[in-house]
């Protein structure tokens, strides 16, 4: 295994201090790098294993707290107010997680203290609330620190996210800087007709049983067909949504996982190295 430089360090955004991770070999050469998108969670601990993941791969990771950072947005994702979420999530039926009417009834059942941390969350989580904008305006800063560092190479900047971060990946991607963008089972850039500023190969990873956001890949398959772009697709039978995260055991499926990552790392590496 690699030995690894691992830091907490934080750069200048467009209206506060990003903080961040950062993983890196710790051989003193000049690698590729790589802007690290979390989960609607956050940055956690899982996602600073797969930085350190990527490192061990010969990658300069950079992963912005996108949450944690905002003064206004940190409390609501306070890590007690995360694990209260993921409790009640964990309750409702799989097949109908999108369905609001549904959600609301159950959200009603919980105690009032409770009912009041989850449904602020899922306001501002899944309400319209967050200012997507600027985080893209955040992560295009990631990009440009990794970009300045002497141990990056500037002309190899590639992107990866998950879920909330997958959807954010290829947003980064369409201003036309980044080298690569993957996507684990994130939203397609919206409008669709983003898709023709992306100038990287795109790699999107998605679980065959993820239907709600699987309803729209038909979109985003015909916006890289008719503007040309380099793209690869993969659906995994049988995987549900969030299906590579391993800390979650209702949604991990090993074989998938293990396959999705051989498959991100070998495009990252066709395009970055």
């Amino acid at each position: 295994m690699t030995q690894l430089n691992q830091s907490r360090l934080s750069f200048s955004g467009p209206s506060h201090p990003v903080n961040a991770y950062l993983s890196r070999p710790a051989d003193g050469g000049r690698h590729p790098g790589l802007v690290l998108i979390h989960e609607i969670w956050g940055l956690n601990a899982q996602i600073e294993s797969v930085a350190d993941r990527f490192a061990n791969e010969g990658y300069v990771v950079a992963a912005p707290d996108l949450m944690g950072s905002d003064p206004l947005l940190a409390p609501v994702f306070a890590t007690e107010n995360i694990t209260a979420v993921k409790g009640f999530m964990t309750k409702l039926q799989p097949g109908r997680m999108r369905d609001q009417a549904y959600q609301q009834g159950e959200l009603a059942k919980l105690p009032e203290g409770e009912r009041a941390v989850v449904g602020k969350f899922f306001a501002v989580a899944f309400g319209g609330a967050l200012p997507y904008a600027r985080f893209v305006e955040e992560l295009s800063s990631t990009h440009a620190y990794l970009a300045a560092q002497p141990f990056v190479d500037p002309a190899k900047v590639g992107s990866l996210g998950f879920c909330f971060g997958g959807g954010m990946s290829a947003k980064l991607a369409c201003l036309g800087k980044t080298q690569a963008c993957v996507v684990f089972y994130g939203q397609n850039p919206d409008p669709i007709a983003l898709v023709e500023k992306m100038n990287c190969p795109f790699l999107g990873n998605y679980g065959g049983e993820d239907a709600g956001l699987n309803a729209s890949l038909d979109q985003l398959v015909g916006a890289m067909v008719k503007y040309k772009k380099d793209f690869e697709m993969k659906i995994y039978p049988g995987a549900p949504h969030a299906f590579f995260n391993e800390t979650n055991p209702a949604t991990y499926r090993e074989a998938s996982a293990k396959e999705a990552w051989g498959r991100s790392l070998a495009f990252l590496d066709r395009c970055l190295k």
